[in-house]
Formats: structure tokens, C-alpha cells, sequence
């Protein structure tokens, strides 16, 4: 993923597809398209094998009090 040509990290599309997000996590670019981004929002564990480190992200609900 880091170092390619951009593609969402999700459903692998470029930009030459569809518009991606820029995503930066641990000092390192990822790209997720729109379609995918509430993934990162509300289900990180999806991201899981994807993301490295996505185990440790915590959902948005998760905050909520």
C-alpha cells in the first residue's frame, strides 16, 4: 500500500476511478474512497489486515457518551 500508486486500501480503486482521501497514519499515506471512508469512521475493525494498526482504532460510537 505505502509507497504505490494511490488506491483506496479498501476496494483498491485509483484515482483515476473515483476521488480518494488522503489518510495519514503513522507517518504513513494511505488513500480510502468515499464510499468507504464511514469504515474508518464507525467499523475501523474492517480495516483490519488493511490498515496496519487498525486493530487499536476504536469506532466513533465508542466515544460517545
Amino acid at each position: 500500500m505505502p509507497d504505490q500508486k494511490p488506491t483506496c486500501l479498501v476496494c483498491g480503486q485509483t484515482s483515476n476511478d473515483l476521488p480518494l482521501l488522503t489518510l495519514i497514519y503513522r507517518d504513513v499515506n494511505y488513500w480510502i474512497c468515499p464510499q468507504h471512508f464511514p469504515i474508518l469512521i464507525h467499523q475501523p475493525e474492517k480495516l483490519v489486515g488493511k490498515l496496519p494498526g487498525a486493530e487499536h482504532l476504536v469506532s466513533h460510537e465508542a466515544h460517545e457518551v
